[in-house]
């Protein structure tokens, strides 16, 4: 993915600008290394925003006379804000303040309806880069059983779709199916499972289907080791294909967020 990026950069011959909302979390420092790093690489220009009060502490109104500021600006491409917001702010209200040919992340309602609809040429990063890596196999999709853990906006919602899209028969699964206690019925019969619950090793080896393909999106830390939603050891016995955690889908991701940097930059400058 990164030499086709290099290659159509240097056919258009241009460096796009990426404007990043950092917010100060660990994840999200790292998540800003990452970005930087790959950028450099690619020569795309990147420019990170953090609040400037003591503390850090930051305000709605803040983040939205930058939004306007990047908005307005012909040298930003791209604007892409880190998630989880922190609480004081209104996460809704800043997808929709975005220009939606700069929204890198797929936020804004209008990208999300274009998802919809299968018409999107911006996406989630992290759920296109679950697709390249699912894609990656050379499994066809179309019939498998594919349960998607977790119904976030920015992972589980849009990956279900892109399954969809695929022809993939798909379930969603969520706090309230591990409370009813069908979870573990449902990852049995997974022949792609894709976990993005946030939950350390949620997911027991036990339960993986024998051929399965495994996307594990979670990222926490135990112990001071980080560490994903499925009990890795146990579920690679058992798995076709598995994700590590870390290594696996993060930087899939950086490089989902430079690839939607440059087609903004196209459908800016048609």
């Amino acid at each position: 993915m990164k030499e086709d990026l290099r290659v159509e950069l240097q056919a258009l011959k241009a460096h796009p600008r990426l404007g990043v909302f950092c917010f100060g979390t660990q994840a999200s420092s790292v998540y800003w290394a990452a970005q930087q790093k790959a950028a450099a690489e690619l020569g795309i220009e990147i420019e990170g925003w953090r609040s400037q009060r003591p503390g850090n502490a930051i305000t709605q109104e803040e983040v939205e006379g930058k939004i306007e500021e990047w908005n307005r600006a012909c040298g930003v491409h791209g604007i892409f804000v880190h998630q989880p917001m922190p609480p004081e702010l209104d996460p809704q209200r800043i997808s929709a303040l975005i220009d939606p040919r700069k929204d890198v992340e797929g936020i804004h309602p209008q990208n999300s309806a274009r998802r919809f609809f299968a018409k999107a040429r911006i996406g989630s990063c992290t759920a296109l880069a679950v697709m390249e890596l699912i894609e990656s196999t050379g499994v066809a999709l179309a019939g498998k059983e594919a349960v998607v853990v977790g119904h976030s906006e920015i992972v589980g919602r849009p990956v279900s779709m892109l399954l969809l899209d695929k022809l993939a028969t798909t379930t969603v699964c969520h706090l309230g199916t591990d409370q009813a206690g069908r979870l573990e019925d449902h990852v049995r019969r997974a022949d792609v499972l894709v976990v993005a619950a946030g939950r350390p090793q949620l997911i027991k080896g036990a339960w993986i289907k024998t051929g399965a393909i495994i996307i594990d999106v979670g990222i926490n830390v135990v112990a001071g080791h980080v560490v994903g939603d499925v009990e890795f050891e146990a579920a690679k016995q058992r798995a076709a294909f598995i994700t590590p955690v870390p290594g696996g889908v993060g930087p899939v991701t950086v490089m989902m967020v430079m690839k939607n940097t440059v087609e903004a930059f196209k459908l800016q400058r048609g």
